[in-house]
């Protein structure tokens, strides 16, 4: 491969197709207008809006989210104004933004997922809908993604109701996540997200209490990369369904480990928060990285470990 040759950054994930494998995780980059000032969105393979559900929340009491090691717990809840907000305020805005928009919900129920999927169904500008089928910091939350049959049913009941390709994004805290993979391949995802946040506690022992108002809360960070990197592999290997990985990105390193574990695209999340611009850089960089693998073409690399 010669050093000017273009290099093809474009990824499919099932019916989904995005100009690059560069996503940033929903919760992390809000609706993307509080970014704006500092990364070219437009060059981002997707954005993924902060989750919406059908109601209103107002999410858990304070604190909501704390430092850890190499990581950060948060018990945010959901904390948003409702999916007929999204529509008419946000939307509008994502729209004009040039890259791929894939919309996030979280039901209290089976119905609710679909009730929201149909309200997307007919939206222009959204790329593919996430379901978050497991919120591990929303009290009162069902957890759709720790039984197989409840996911397969969920992510059928929302293709069913709207055409845009479906991601699921599960969650780690089960026993074996590859059945989990399986159902959503069959309810007919187009994609898994790999992985949503590990259940944790910080304590204050001084006080002798919990550190966040929700006493628990979601592990994300480095802390989480080589546990997100091993369910990434383990589906890959046993399931035919394209993954996208989440979990401790914050390099181009951290990027190339999950596209050749078998991630075909990735999520950066917590990084957001303490280096704002570390998308854009990685996806710089990720043509120099490829031809270091003498490849012209991301979709050469994924799912290449030995």
């Amino acid at each position: 491969m010669h050093a000017m040759d273009p290099v093809d950054l474009r990824v499919r994930l099932g019916r989904l197709s995005l100009a690059n494998p560069i996503l940033v995780a929903s919760g992390t980059f809000g609706y993307a207008r509080e970014m704006a000032g500092l990364v070219d969105l437009s060059r981002l393979g997707g954005i993924i809006p902060k989750t919406v559900t059908r109601q209103p929340r107002i999410g858990n009491p304070p604190p909501r989210t704390i430092e850890t090691a190499s990581g950060m717990l948060n018990a945010i809840g959901l904390d948003n104004d409702g999916i007929e907000h999204f529509l008419s305020h946000h939307l509008p805005y994502l729209r004009t933004l040039g890259t791929s928009i894939i919309a996030n919900i979280a039901g209290k129920t089976e119905h609710e997922f679909s009730e929201m999927a149909a309200m997307l169904a007919n939206e222009p500008g959204i790329a593919a809908v996430e379901l978050n089928l497991s919120c591990p910091n929303v009290s009162g939350g069902v957890d759709f993604a720790t039984q197989p049959e409840s996911t397969r049913r969920v992510v059928q009941r929302v293709r069913d109701a709207c055409p845009q390709p479906i991601l699921a994004k599960l969650t780690p805290n089960v026993t074996d996540i590859v059945p989990i993979a399986q159902a959503a391949a069959d309810g007919g995802a187009d994609a898994v997200t790999l992985i949503n946040t590990y259940v944790g506690l910080a304590v204050d022992w001084r006080r002798r209490r919990p550190m966040l108002g929700n006493r628990t809360g979601g592990l994300s960070g480095p802390a989480i990369k080589p546990l997100a990197l091993r369910l990434v592999w383990q589906v890959a290997q046993r399931v035919q369904i394209a993954i996208i990985g989440v979990g401790g990105i914050a390099t181009l390193d951290d990027v190339m480990e999950f596209l050749v574990t078998g991630a075909s695209a990735v999520q950066l999340g917590t990084v957001n928060f303490y280096d704002p611009m570390a998308s854009q850089r990685i996806l710089e960089a990720l043509p120099e990285a490829l031809a270091i693998l003498s490849a012209q073409r991301v979709q050469e690399i994924i799912g290449t470990l030995a």
